[in-house]
């Protein structure tokens, strides 16, 4: 079964900075922690907005959203200080896709930084999309030193179908010319104008108090 990913971005700027990341810090993320098939969980600042913040959740399957451990503390079950947060915030993006490259990788510890692209693709494209992340893209992003891994996700059901996610030694290595040049050639260029609805984050470890 393909390993899973929760991936939640919200604009805080209208809530209480402080209650926002002790709810996240001392309620959210804990109870999510206790789940069973809950992998790695960690959270993230954009770099160019301080007031959006990224959580990602590995998940040994999707079908982890679905169990009786998940459901008694999400959705309609979600607390009362959840709800009250989250109705200040905007939320930017929520994805829960399924793994598609490379295997079973799960997200690797200590990163610095995270980049997120989520998008969707002009359906006459799509599968030549798929085929330049997975045979040009990816493998040339990999590459680039800093970079820790590089995956893709699919989630047919959300705003977004598509997710590529980018741990980072640090926030500063999508600045470097090493990935300028990856992320450069002439199928880029032509598959670029077909991405719709795309969400880019360079994002920094959050660490508290920081």
């Amino acid at each position: 079964m393909a390993k899973g990913i929760l991936l939640v971005g919200f604009d805080y700027t209208n809530a209480h900075a402080d209650e926002f990341h002790d709810w996240y810090d001392t309620e959210h993320v804990p109870e999510r922690q206790r789940v069973p098939g809950f992998g790695l969980c960690e959270r993230w600042i954009s770099v160019a907005n301080p007031k959006q913040a990224v959580a990602t959740y590995d998940l040994d399957s999707l079908s982890v959203l679905q169990s009786a451990p998940y459901k008694a503390i999400a959705y309609e079950n979600l607390s009362v200080w959840s709800k009250r947060v989250t109705a200040m915030c905007q939320r930017l993006i929520r994805f829960d896709g399924e793994q598609t490259l490379p295997g079973d990788a799960d997200s690797p510890a200590g990163a610095g930084g995270l980049l997120v692209n989520a998008m969707n693709v002009d359906p006459a494209y799509e599968a030549e999309f798929n085929e330049w992340y997975d045979h040009e893209h990816i493998p040339a992003l990999s590459a680039v030193p800093g970079v820790m891994s590089a995956r893709r996700f699919r989630d047919p059901k959300g705003t977004h179908r598509y997710l590529a996610l980018y741990h980072l030694a640090t926030a500063d290595v999508p600045l470097t010319e090493a990935w300028k040049t990856g992320a450069s050639s002439a199928w880029t260029e032509k598959l670029r104008p077909h991405f719709q609805n795309h969400l880019r984050i360079l994002a920094r470890r959050y660490r508290r108090g920081a």
